[in-house]
């Protein structure tokens, strides 16, 4: 068992929505459940009772014609989910219109500013209502090329309110970047911002807006946010109106909320696009707004008032999971720029104290980067109201779990969470009716039948495998773009496994019900047959405080194969013999010799995409000098090239 870091009490427990429900589920299916585990088991064998009770317990708005909740629940990829359903997306996330804050943005330390729901829902009305003299209609797309910022939010509600599709990517993309995602989905809108800043800069977007409007012929009308200039203007582009004009209109039109079906698109999501061009990948209204009020009440506690944070750009799912937080009556905390100012480490903890965080979610990258910043938030902040920290992005080390208790607070719940793009939402998640162990994740997500394979196929608790979903659930995608015949979505999901869910990521489920994630199965390494999860390694490597990042791939080699450990080591630092004998011995101590990789070499850099997420599967292209299709999804591509021809791989 490994070791417990904080559990709830008996009050604690009683006080959850989890635990309110599992008296509903009690009351009428005359059952005994008695703890969250139960539930979840009784979620997973009975799936259309649990969809079918959280529906009203969640209050829901929609009009339903029947109590069917599944239908050809057999066929994964054929099933349908409350298949009579109509509802509004924004409606659901709109039905608060009081003068509590709805919003409060922070863009790093330069702007500030708060919307109440009931401005919230007046600008909506505003822009919906522009959308609609534009000849925006139910089923065309709207893209945000945006920070994470309020006008966002806006954007996005607006054109759900219409029944419009909408799709984002954030401001840092490149040209082609944003062509290779928006252009295959085709908008009718495009909104964009001025500028924006990142650690202390501005960046401007005009000419990178321009060159993309004219590479994208289905974009008939340009919206433009002013963010950091209030005069900003195109000037090749006569089509476009600013978002303050449309918002600050003195009449507020009636807004009117299209009613579409349950299965309808909501969102194009694209994948991170590392080694192709992205999957577009579409997501209903009624799966994500049902998924995310599960997470968020069952899973968070998440309660009318509540504060919520999650350090995201619009380019991350993240920020969908996030806003969606509206519809459990939370108030969202948004942020857009650098989480580490050259001036200030501790804005984010800043933006904590100051606004009272009752959930703050980072990434795996940022708390391992406080630890090695050695920054100490329960000494230097006052962080009383915070009572759940998320992490997603990668895998969390034993060390960051470790910092979080040590460091940020000892009476906090810690929810490592995991899931993805592909369902808009997570597998694995936390609850704070159970207690947190280091390096586990504390439970599969309710409702969604989560089981760990090994290469027979066969289910298996305690040993390393794939994780997959053997049942249905409300949030699979309701298709990719332009995949008519499904061959796309089919392929990457139920290759392996027919009618069964395979996700791609490399885990072990525990007794307990816990889970330890290793990596994505994509990039194992296979050493004399046994398979070694990226993360097992990493988990060692970044303790060394020497170590910045580190990525590790496989390499054929001589009929066979290697391990190649890349470090990227603190300024000044080399990596001399010394500190690679002492990697060497803390990876063979604390895993097995099977771990040690047989060539280690520093590099300047370690290569990721815009939400973070190192890419090992381009660096092990880039090993054996393959081309790398897509580097525009990537945050540092140039450093790409310094993995080609290595002499050292030679």
């Amino acid at each position: 068992m490994s070791k417990l870091l904080w559990s709830p009490t008996k009050n604690e427990i009683k006080n959850t929505q989890a635990w309110e429900f599992i008296q509903d589920v009690n009351n009428k299916f005359e059952t005994n459940l008695d703890s969250f585990c139960d539930l979840y088991r009784w979620s997973c064998d009975f799936p259309e009772s649990f969809w079918g009770l959280f529906w009203s317990y969640s209050s829901i708005n929609a009009d339903r014609n029947s109590t069917n909740v599944l239908k050809n629940g057999n066929d994964f990829l054929g099933s349908e989910w409350f298949s009579d359903a109509k509802l509004n997306f924004a409606k659901n996330l709109l039905l608060n219109r009081d003068k509590k804050p709805a919003i409060i943005f922070w863009g790093e330390d330069k702007h500030k500013s708060t919307l109440t729901h009931l401005e919230l829902y007046n600008q909506v009305a505003k822009l919906s209502h522009w959308l609609k003299q534009n000849g925006v209609k139910k089923g065309d797309r709207v893209a945000g090329f945006l920070p994470n910022m309020s006008e966002a939010v806006v954007s996005m509600l607006a054109a759900s309110s219409i029944g419009a599709i909408w799709t984002s990517c954030s401001p840092d993309f490149g040209v082609q970047g944003v062509l290779d995602r928006f252009g295959q989905v085709e908008p009718k809108i495009f909104i964009c911002v001025d500028s924006y800043f990142y650690n202390g800069k501005s960046f401007n977007c005009l000419e990178k807006n321009e060159n993309i409007i004219s590479k994208l012929p289905s974009i008939q009308r340009t919206l433009l946010v002013r963010y950091v200039d209030d005069k900003a203007s195109f000037d090749n582009l006569n089509s476009f109106s600013t978002f303050d004009e449309i918002v600050n209109q003195e009449l507020t039109p009636e807004l009117n909320f299209e009613s579409v079906g349950f299965n309808e698109p909501l969102y194009i999501l694209f994948s991170s696009g590392t080694t192709g061009v992205p999957k577009c990948i579409v997501h209903g209204v009624g799966g994500t707004l049902i998924q995310h009020k599960k997470e968020h009440t069952l899973h968070c506690n998440i309660k009318s008032g509540e504060r919520v944070f999650f350090f995201s750009t619009c380019g991350w799912m993240m920020w969908n999971w996030l806003v969606s937080s509206l519809a459990s009556g939370a108030t969202l905390m948004l942020y857009d720029g650098s989480p580490f100012l050259n001036d200030n480490d501790n804005i984010l903890f800043d933006y904590a104290e100051q606004e009272n965080f009752d959930i703050m979610g980072v990434s795996a990258k940022y708390l391992d980067t406080c630890r090695k910043k050695r920054l100490d938030p329960n000494k230097s902040h006052n962080l009383d109201s915070l009572r759940m920290v998320l992490s997603t992005g990668s895998v969390l080390s034993n060390d960051c779990f470790d910092y979080v208790y040590e460091s940020i607070k000892k009476q906090v719940c810690l929810s490592s969470i995991s899931g993805g793009t592909d369902i808009v939402s997570c597998f694995a998640l936390g609850s704070p009716m159970l207690p947190v162990y280091c390096g586990e994740l504390q439970t599969r997500g309710l409702g969604l039948s989560v089981e760990v394979w090994n290469d027979k196929g066969e289910s298996v608790v305690g040993e390393k495998g794939e994780l997959v979903c053997t049942k249905t659930f409300p949030s699979k995608p309701i298709g990719f773009w332009n995949d008519d015949e499904r061959q796309k979505y089919h392929q990457s999901y139920f290759n392996r496994y027919p009618n069964v869910w395979c996700h791609g990521d490399f885990v072990t489920l525990n007794e307990d019900g816990g889970l330890v994630f290793y990596g994505r199965s994509d990039t194992t390494l296979n050493r004399g047959g046994v398979r070694i999860g990226t993360a097992e390694i990493y988990r060692e490597v970044e303790k060394f405080k020497e170590v910045l990042e580190s990525i590790v791939v496989e390499q054929t080699w001589e009929d066979d194969t290697r391990i190649v450990l890349f470090v990227k080591l603190t300024l000044q630092t080399k990596l001399l013999n010394e500190l690679k004998e002492k990697i060497v011995k803390q990876i063979r101590t604390n895993t097995s010799p099977r771990h040690v990789p047989d060539v280690i070499i520093q590099v300047s850099d370690i290569p990721r995409t815009k939400s973070g997420k190192i890419v090992e599967l381009a660096v092990q292209k880039a090993i054996h000098n393959l081309p790398i299709d897509n580097k525009t999804a990537l945050e540092n591509p140039e450093v790409l090239q310094e993995y080609y021809d290595l002499k050292e791989l030679q």
